[in-house]
């Protein structure tokens, strides 16, 4: 299974998440009412709406479901003509929302998914009730509680296997090398899903944070995570937004802060209904010291988008990757009846520097917009600054200050990829054997030669040329998809990190980040002397 950074699929999945964490405030049920002046239009076209539900009601070819023709249909058609990121949630999808703010679930804690029209455990969660169960990679889910998964959707089967913490769950599974069944009782326990998953010293004084969406706990977790490496020795920080579709904008501002001197500016909000209000660090937050690289993608959007644009329109980090999505949208969560909830973009937000990041979003179809393919997009007339004077954009995202964009896949690659090839070989190998392996293992020669024989066994289009090129990616592949197995899916994440040329980048990049702040020092004692001089002359 390729890490979440080299995924093919990762559109769908961005959208999903962007509809669910898209920079989210959340109001405490006051909705306002029509204004008088539109409330004759608006009983006009309540009226016109309910005759055409009640001509659909009564002449469709099949039974219309109110919930689906509400709920699914007329409220949502009617939130996309106004904007894409405005949304409504229906009594799952609000539920979903919640869950996914709040981090945990009750379950058995493991990853599935789709490989060739079967539901298959992709990972079991280090530590929680999967794992320790010994449910593998590959496993086949074949019932849950004696009924069969057949005709099920992940999702479907997904919410089968969460429950109330302390319940019982009995999962059946088809595992290579195994002739029969095997079958796994499982107690149910809470899952907390870090949205912090990885903080680490990636080198020697060089620590690498990654923050996936961002949750109610998310600043918490962080600030813990620093603290435990500890962050008084950190030399210099690879922060890695990418792929980071967003949150709790409260969430994003004491992220930013804990890199912001007091009183710095992080963001500002403004909307019809709504004053201007300006959002600005506390107190001085423990990580102003060393180096910042951010890494972004063209899918870090929104509260994702608020870090790095304040971090880097105060000159504290070096932005390295693709333009950001550029959301500068704010949704305010309303709660409905029937346990629904409306997220409703009720503000624009800027940047320290007064740029309004947002993409057109007129004239372009939703897929297109999520799809995101013009990176070079920018408003030519939003010009603002940064605090030393360097010239930013609104208009187009967050735009980097060191470009970078991971190699493409080679057709090779992209075909071992869509047939799960190394995750396949993987659950083979380690069908009938220990999955015990040793710290610091990595594929040798003989392993490779065992996946280049499994790939002409399963009838793999490739030339032994393809297969010796991509010798090394092979290997790197190899090992992230086995140390899941072997260790952990977390390892296997870290894994991923160590290889990845982004991060390498971001590292090397460190000395621009110390230097940028040095000269940002250096420009504003300058421009702070200049002003006082000034002033002297004024007044003598």
């Amino acid at each position: 299974m390729p890490s979440r950074r080299r995924s093919l699929f990762v559109v769908p999945a961005f959208i999903a998440l962007c509809s669910l964490s898209a920079g989210l405030f959340f109001n405490g049920g006051h909705v306002k009412a029509a204004s008088t002046n539109n409330e004759e239009q608006l009983s006009q076209s309540l009226k016109a709406f309910t005759k055409v539900y009640d001509l659909v009601e009564s002449n469709f070819a099949d039974d219309v479901k109110p919930e689906k023709a509400i709920y699914k249909g007329a409220i949502p058609g009617m939130l996309r003509t106004l904007d894409p990121h405005s949304n409504f949630f229906d009594p799952k999808d609000y539920k979903d929302l919640r869950t996914d703010q709040s981090g945990h679930y009750s379950g058995v804690g493991m990853m599935v998914g789709a490989r060739n029209e079967r539901t298959i455990v992709l990972a079991p969660f280090a530590g929680y009730p999967a794992y320790k169960a010994g449910l593998r990679a590959g496993d086949v889910l074949l019932e849950i509680d004696d009924k069969k998964t057949d005709g099920l959707t992940t999702t479907q089967i997904a919410d089968r296997l969460k429950g109330m913490k302390g319940t019982k769950v009995q999962i059946k599974v088809q595992r290579e090398g195994s002739d029969l069944p095997i079958t796994f009782n499982i107690t149910r326990a809470e899952i907390e899903r870090s949205t912090v998953p990885d903080c680490f010293f990636i080198r020697p004084g060089i620590a690498y944070l990654d923050i996936t969406q961002f949750g109610e706990n998310t600043s918490k977790e962080m600030e813990e995570k620093l603290a435990k490496l500890p962050e008084g020795s950190v030399k210099g920080l690879v922060l890695d937004l990418r792929q980071n579709p967003g949150g709790l904008l409260n969430e994003g501002i004491d992220v930013a802060g804990h890199f912001l001197k007091q009183g710095e500016l992080v963001v500002s909000h403004r909307g019809r209904t709504q004053p201007t209000k300006n959002f600005k660090v506390r107190h001085n937050g423990k990580g102003v010291d060393y180096p910042v690289v951010v890494l972004v993608n063209r899918y870090s959007a929104s509260a994702a988008e608020i870090v790095t644009g304040a971090l880097q329109d105060h000159d504290r980090a070096w932005v390295v990757g693709e333009n950001t999505f550029g959301k500068g949208l704010v949704q305010t969560v309303f709660p409905m009846s029937d346990n629904t909830g409306l997220a409703l973009t009720t503000m624009q937000y800027y940047t320290p520097s007064g740029r309004f990041i947002q993409r057109p979003y007129s004239n372009i179809s939703f897929l297109d917009y999520y799809y995101h393919n013009n990176l070079d997009q920018k408003n030519d007339a939003d010009v603002k600054m940064t605090d030393s004077g360097r010239t930013v954009y609104g208009g187009g995202g967050i735009t980097p200050d060191e470009k970078f964009a991971p190699a493409k896949l080679n057709k090779f690659q992209i075909e071992l990829i869509r047939k799960y090839s190394m995750f396949s070989f993987s659950s083979k190998w380690f069908g009938a054997r220990d999955t015990k392996l040793p710290a610091g293992w990595s594929p040798d020669e003989n392993l490779i030669n065992e996946f280049h024989d499994y790939l002409l066994k399963n009838k793999v289009d490739f030339t032994e040329m393809e297969f010796t090129e991509n010798h090394q990616w092979i290997k790197d592949q190899l090992k992230r998809e086995m140390y899941i197995t072997a260790f952990s899916y977390e390892e296997s994440q870290r894994v991923a990190i160590e290889q990845d040329p982004a991060v390498q980048k971001a590292i090397e990049a460190l000395p621009k980040a110390k230097a940028l702040v040095e000269s940002a020092k250096k420009q504003m004692v300058q421009r702070m002397n200049g002003q006082e001089q000034a002033v002297g002359i004024a007044h003598p």
